[in-house]
């Protein structure tokens, strides 16, 4: 009977250390080392202006303003909804993802000449053909931040003529924010649109440089 007894008390008891080491220890000191070695990006690489939160390196956003570069289309509105959005019901929680709707589908089809119609209103220069394909189709996460470097390219006639800025400032603030190939040989070249966004809001004015 004792020996019951005992071998109940150290299961509770070996139950209780693992919930202590691995319920609160180990959390506990996985998220201090984060946020003193990896601060940013624990934090979700958060950019602030002034003191106030602007969107994140790692979300895309939708640019409506003709002065700034346009990220890719986002199946999910990027999780960015208005409270009258959410009143009426069309929030359905932050999500991530696409349609996975199929090249023959009409829905998909309608959706690509709707966007493609609108760029080309917008930037009058360029071919139908010559668009990118990567600011026609959404990601497969729909927050992806990045564009490809001709996609970026592509947009800066126009850019440059909402703005008044220089071609040649624009695409500086492009090369500022292209990031290479991972270890030079994997994935592609991306530019990160916020802060692209960002630079062109300093020199027009909008935001102060620090």
């Amino acid at each position: 009977m004792k020996s019951s007894v005992k071998a109940v008390f150290k299961i509770i008891v070996f139950s209780l250390v693992l919930l202590l080491i691995c319920g609160i220890i180990y959390p506990l000191v996985m998220t201090g080392v984060s946020q003193i070695v990896f601060r940013d990006k624990a934090n979700g690489s958060i950019i602030e202006v002034d003191g106030k939160a602007v969107g994140s390196e790692l979300v895309g956003q939708d640019f409506e303003d003709d002065r700034f570069m346009k990220c890719r289309p986002s199946a999910v509105n990027y999780n960015i909804y208005t409270e009258d959005e959410k009143a009426s019901g069309e929030y359905e929680g932050l999500s991530s993802g696409s349609t996975n709707l199929a090249p023959s589908s009409n829905d998909l089809k309608e959706r690509v000449e709707k966007d493609m119609e609108e760029f080309l209103k917008k930037n009058p220069s360029i071919k139908k053909e010559d668009i990118p394909a990567d600011l026609l189709t959404a990601s497969g996460s729909g927050l992806d931040p990045h564009i490809s470097p001709k996609a970026a390219e592509i947009q800066i006639p126009a850019i440059a003529k909402t703005t008044g800025l220089d071609e040649g400032m624009l695409e500086k603030f492009v090369a500022d924010n292209t990031k290479g190939k991972f270890l030079g040989i994997f994935g592609e070249k991306t530019v990160n649109v916020l802060k692209v966004n960002l630079e062109i809001a300093k020199e027009l004015g909008i935001i102060e440089e620090k």
